[in-house]
């Protein structure tokens, strides 16, 4: 989450989406009715460590990490939830206080906390006993996560084995004590709110949203015909397509097969933060996709689709809209429309929390296309517009040199150093590509390398024969590519 969002949570004050809660050094009593009656309504913003009137107190430093896994723990405890849902608070330093954000998202399951049932409205969390006001929230999300929608007649055998090790590794991954790792594929389904009961209806089982995320393939394709997601590159022929992947698979496996489409056709410009290399389209894509995945309305006919362009990747999928129009990255309340395939790709660590996507495309698109104007709007449809880099733009230079030819040429030409020292001169390297002739001062400003690492740098690039000084030195002149390095970097990009 950006700060200055967190800052306007903060500033707006409490309503039906957002509370705060003092809590200094223990969680507040009533912490898991607020997260229940969220759950069960719009889901929303707690604040920890923030009094009623927007005054930040803070919570106790030597209790933070405590507090934070005491929140964990007892999310998944059936006594404060049930059914549990694993939450992922995030700590963050405001007015030199440490806050504790809880982002809870609507759920597509009624909740109870404690044996009672809790519900959100402007005036805070109420308890819900009448018949009529429990039958009408269920009714509320039945009617609206359709992803919620039970099929009795669908039995384990229905579900592709292998994907349960694939989801259990991968789920290790992103956390080794989680606690759905010693269950059962059974158990599993159930905990992750994949299995369910209506009990307006008395209908009970698997939901859509298990199907899609474990499916067989012809088991989808019996259930929702139409799903499928089109992915296409249209730079040269823009009438048709370039390449073209037909995506009708479950969805763990469509987000593999989409990132892999992105990392074919699109470049991830060399990119440090800090000392570590970071890759600027795996960031933005992972964004961009499990955003088509996750807040698709799946019972629409309508086909999702991701089309690369020379300038831009536009997506779009059908949607049940909570709004309209472009959406602020400051102000914006994130809504999830899936809440189970959501929560679920959580876990897997394959996205933060809702709103990540917006957010982090907003942080990180201008050091990856050189512009700032990314566009995501909400409507009957969800679309996006992405800028990306040109790859093989022509403008006087080796522009827009591939990083995956720059490492290649560096690794196959550079030994006896560290991957720090390969990654910086990597960093180098391709700054001279976008900029020959220029000297030590222009490239420090270019890759915020002091001018003593540069002048180092320099010279092993000599050495390996990448690049070349032409020119009167001290006077003019600059430093080129050699002949065949730049050749190797030009086919590359083609």
């Amino acid at each position: 989450m950006l700060i200055e969002r967190l800052k306007h949570i903060i500033e707006q004050g409490e309503g039906t989406r957002t509370e705060y809660k003092e809590a200094r050094s223990k969680l507040p009593k009533n912490l898991f009715e607020s997260i229940c009656a969220m759950l069960n309504r719009d889901g929303g913003d707690i604040v920890l460590g923030v009094t009623d009137s927007s005054v930040i107190t803070g919570v106790d430093k030597k209790k933070v990490e405590e507090l934070k896994n005491d929140l964990v723990t007892l999310s998944n405890n059936p006594n404060k939830l049930d059914p549990p849902f694993i939450l992922f608070p995030q700590v963050y330093e405001i007015e030199n206080e440490s806050i504790i954000h809880i982002q809870v998202p609507a759920s597509s399951q009624m909740h109870k906390s404690a044996g009672h049932i809790y519900d959100r409205s402007n005036d805070g969390d109420f308890k819900v006993g009448e018949p009529q006001l429990i039958a009408d929230i269920y009714n509320r999300k039945r009617n609206h996560y359709s992803e919620g929608t039970i099929y009795p007649f669908v039995q384990l055998s229905n579900f592709n084995s292998e994907l349960f090790t694939r989801a259990r590794k991968l789920i290790w991954g992103n956390n080794q004590n989680h606690p759905w790792l010693s269950l059962s594929d059974e158990q599993l389904l159930q905990k992750a709110g994949l299995w369910k009961k209506d009990f307006a209806t008395g209908k009970e089982g698997y939901t859509l949203a298990a199907i899609l995320l474990f499916g067989k393939d012809e088991t989808i394709q019996q259930i929702l015909p139409h799903y499928k997601i089109d992915a296409l590159v249209r730079k040269d022929n823009v009438e048709r397509f370039d390449d073209r992947l037909y995506c009708t698979t479950n969805l763990i496996d469509a987000y593999d097969q989409l990132m892999d489409f992105a990392a074919k056709h699109l470049s991830d410009p060399f990119f440090l933060e800090g000392t570590q290399r970071r890759s600027l389209r795996g960031i933005i894509f992972r964004e961009i996709i499990v955003n088509m995945i996750v807040h698709r309305e799946y019972t629409n006919a309508q086909s999702a689709t991701f089309i690369i362009y020379r300038d831009r990747v536009e997506t779009e999928n059908a949607n049940n809209p909570h709004g309209e129009g472009v959406i602020s990255p400051i102000n914006f309340s994130p809504f999830p429309k899936n809440p189970s395939i959501a929560k679920f790709f959580m876990q897997l660590g394959r996205f933060d929390e809702l709103g990540s996507g917006i957010l982090n495309v907003n942080k990180y698109i201008e050091a990856y296309s050189g512009k700032d104007n990314p566009q995501f709007i909400e409507g009957a449809t969800f679309k996006t517009i992405i800028p990306v880099p040109i790859r093989g733009a022509d403008d006087g230079g080796t522009s827009g040199a591939n990083e995956g030819a720059i490492e290649g040429v560096i690794e196959g030409a550079v030994g006896g150093v560290t991957d720090g020292v390969k990654e910086r001169l990597a960093l180098l390297l391709t700054a001279i590509a976008d900029n020959e002739g220029k000297r030590v001062p222009d490239y420090k400003e270019k890759t915020n390398l002091p001018e003593s690492s540069i002048e180092r740098y320099i010279a092993q690039l000599r050495n390996a024969g990448l690049i070349e000084f032409r020119g009167n030195a001290p006077q003019t002149g600059g430093y080129f590519l050699k002949d065949n390095v730049r050749q190797l970097i030009e086919k590359d990009k083609m």
